[in-house]
């Protein structure tokens, strides 16, 4: 059994000491790009400013074919593109796959410097982050960073939504979780093949209208979709905030169908989620929108806490109850409001900060 003062001890001699708390900067949209791809990689001088995460995607979407170069790739933009104040992470390949080693080793070794954070797909239990924990401190040592880099782990199968809480109780560089419907799905062997969203199967449906005879049971009635994620994400939230992580949605396929991408987007956001993926600059905007309090909420949580004074009691403002529990949300949305304020001058103004 290890000693809990362990905790906060490097794993290799020489590697930089764990944190001990999760730095929380604008996490709004985690825009993916190939690597590998020149002529995307030309473009990102004009898209870093306007994302608050870039990722380097060495995983999924990248053809086998492809993989060394979209490494290769990597190296070159976290040494030559000038990332501003726009985090820098990378998705490696899995743990099972011929090219996450490679990934890890090449990265932390040549670029390590440049890289906040290190997303590891299919994570199924404790086990893997302490794998990676330890293999992160050693390669650290050998480069000889000054701070360790961060761990987000992809909920991707059952056993990793059922392992969720020692997931993230498994190291201190634990950053966050995001959710990935797609392979989740295929996992639990749901019949969907969508990337996210809801699906027009998964409905409610009104009660039967009345008639003289009793129960009209052929006659029309309105149907409702529900959230097929709905369950997932509030476990993972509620995760992430018991262990001090960041929770994310992930990603959402249809990029043409903009209109469901914000209110999954905002469903997640609602239920407590920081930020999304965005696999297009379409969506880019969407969920700066979506995670971004909006003025008017911003505007009222301030009365709310002016109000309240030293927040302890009730009152009623507006012709409604305000206590020391509705003050502490409006807490959440003003600091959020201000963290991401730092950042955006639009959005400063249009909160009047």
């Amino acid at each position: 059994m290890r000693s809990p003062r362990d905790f906060f001890k490097p794993l290799a001699v020489g590697a930089p000491e764990p944190v001990r708390e999760i730095p929380f900067r604008p996490s709004r949209v985690i825009h993916f790009f190939p690597p590998q791809n020149e002529k995307l990689v030309s473009k990102l001088p004009e898209i870093i400013p306007t994302v608050d995460i870039l990722l380097g995607n060495l995983e999924d979407a990248i053809p086998m074919a492809d993989k060394e170069a979209a490494r290769a790739g990597l190296v070159n933009v976290a040494r030559t593109v000038d990332m501003g104040t726009t985090q820098l992470w990378t998705r490696v390949n899995s743990l099972d796959s011929p090219w996450g080693l490679d990934d890890l080793t090449t990265l932390v070794t040549e670029v390590g410097d440049k890289l906040d954070v290190v997303m590891i797909p299919k994570v199924e239990g404790p086990e893997d982050i302490h794998y990676v924990d330890r293999l992160l401190a050693q390669l650290e040592a050998k480069a000889k960073l000054q701070r360790p880099i961060l761990v987000h782990a992809i909920l991707e199968t059952a056993r990793g939504v059922a392992n969720i809480e020692e997931i993230c109780a498994a190291s201190p560089r634990m950053q966050g979780l995001s959710l990935g419907p797609a392979d989740l799905a295929a996992n639990r062997r749901m019949k969907t093949t969508r990337v996210g969203g809801g699906h027009p199967d998964y409905v409610v449906r009104v009660d039967p209208p009345a008639g003289d005879d009793g129960p009209q049971y052929t006659a029309p009635r309105a149907t409702f979709q529900q959230d097929l994620w709905h369950y997932t994400i509030a476990r993972m939230v509620d995760a992430c905030v018991t262990f001090g992580l960041l929770p994310f949605y992930g990603p959402f396929g249809d990029i043409k169908d903009t209109v469901a991408c914000e209110d999954q987007f905002r469903n997640a956001y609602l239920l407590g989620c920081v930020g999304a993926w965005s696999l297009h600059p379409a969506q880019v905007e969407i969920a700066k929108r979506v995670f971004s309090p909006r003025p008017e909420d911003v505007r009222q949580a301030q009365r709310v806490i002016d109000a309240m004074g030293d927040g302890t009691g009730a009152i009623m403002l507006d012709g409604k109850m305000e206590d020391d529990a509705s003050v502490k949300q409006c807490h959440v949305v003003v600091e959020l409001a201000r963290q991401l304020a730092a950042r955006d001058p639009e959005l400063a103004a249009s909160y009047g900060f």
